[in-house]
């Protein structure tokens, strides 16, 4: 297992081969240490790799291993759980989006393949008007048990994190850096308490320092590792914008608080909100009616399409729909243990069949 950790983290170490190309090779190749082994000629046939990026790695081949073997030490000292993209307990909604990292570093006890995921995102420059609502919304969703996901920040994100411990809700921080330092420190005891219940998660080796240019690839894991992002407050330019706009690409929900005209903290929500990037939110019923979270009492599943024959991967979906009322696309992806293409495709078939039906917030049930 190490061996094979040892390439996974070399392998990301390569300069300027990105989480993309990385994939790609490892697909082709078979492995990430053959990828180490694969003479010139193979690599720079491979679709997208080129003589360029195949001499790159032959060249950095050596300071790569050696960094992963730092890194090795480093996990191994500090416990430090390691979460290759083909594992089972990788986040299954991040894998499902195509820039998702190769390899990213946990720390804590978390599920990250809870049944729902919401991260949280705002300014840095919280009011009480914004730090009032997330502390009432994560109280709302506290019934339905969420992992709730920030970046750790001063402002909204650790309103968030300090809500869900309040909470006893699970919160994970993700981070613009290695694991081996916390930026900001101000914020340690608080990420202590996380790592009781949830944790701290970078895609960064240790040694990385938090700078500009990480920051908006720390947004990308906060969008795609959830099911829907809430926005409570943004200025014009805020951070917090970039994630939205990650998620909208990544075909995930969107919400935003609304605020006064005129309000520069407020700026970027009513903006998401005017353009149709997010859908208003006043309290958590408007996620639940979205998202098809309300909890209702599930009447009795009556069969219907009885002539429609199912596929072996339509009788999976349809058994989950039938025990869960309704289910959101990506919740299905992990219980049916299918990749999301195969789960849309298989969908759209059943909706043409009228097995199934679409809700708000790419939520399904039976007809």
């Amino acid at each position: 297992m190490n061996e094979q950790l040892l390439y996974h983290i070399a392998i990301t170490s390569i300069p300027n081969i990105g989480d993309i190309t990385a994939k790609k090779l490892i697909a082709y190749c078979g492995s990430s240490e053959q990828v180490f082994k694969e003479k010139k000629s193979v690599l720079e046939k491979i679709p997208g790799i080129g003589a360029v990026n195949a001499q790159k790695i032959l060249t950095h081949k050596t300071e790569a291993l050696a960094i992963a073997e730092e890194e090795l030490v480093f996990i191994q000292k500090n416990g430090i759980v390691p979460l290759f993209f083909s594992n089972d307990n990788y986040p299954q909604r991040l894998r499902n989006c195509e820039d998702g990292p190769v390899l990213i570093y946990s720390q804590g006890n978390v599920d990250y393949n809870n049944q729902k995921v919401v991260s949280i995102v705002g300014t840095r420059k919280a009011t009480e008007y914004g730090k009032d609502f997330c502390d009432k919304i994560v109280a709302g969703l506290a019934p339905h048990k969420p992992l709730i996901v920030s970046g750790l920040a001063y402002g909204i994100d650790v309103c968030a994190h300090k809500s869900s411990i309040k909470n006893n809700l699970p919160t994970v921080g993700v981070l613009a850096h290695g694991l081996d330092r916390l930026y900001p420190a101000q914020h340690k005891g608080v990420a202590n308490q996380m790592i009781e219940n949830g944790g701290l998660l970078s895609d960064f080796k240790s040694r990385t320092n938090p700078d500009r240019e990480n920051f908006p690839k720390r947004n990308r894991i906060v969008a795609g590792i959830s099911d829907l992002t809430i926005v409570i407050e943004s200025s014009k330019k805020g951070g917090s914008l970039i994630t939205a706009h990650i998620a909208n690409d990544y075909n995930r929900d969107v919400f935003a608080l609304p605020g006064r005209l005129g309000d520069s903290q407020s700026e970027g929500c009513n903006n998401l909100i005017k353009t149709n990037k997010a859908a208003l939110i006043q309290s958590v019923k408007d996620i639940e009616y979205i998202m098809g979270w309300e909890t209702k009492k599930k009447s009795k599943v009556i069969q219907h399409q009885l002539f429609v024959e199912l596929t072996p991967e339509q009788k999976v979906i349809v058994d989950i729909i039938s025990k869960k009322g309704k289910i959101g696309v990506d919740e299905l992806s992990i219980q049916a243990k299918l990749p999301m293409s195969k789960i849309a495709s298989e969908l759209l078939d059943m909706e043409f069949s009228g097995v199934v039906k679409t809700l708000p917030g790419k939520v399904y049930s039976l007809v």
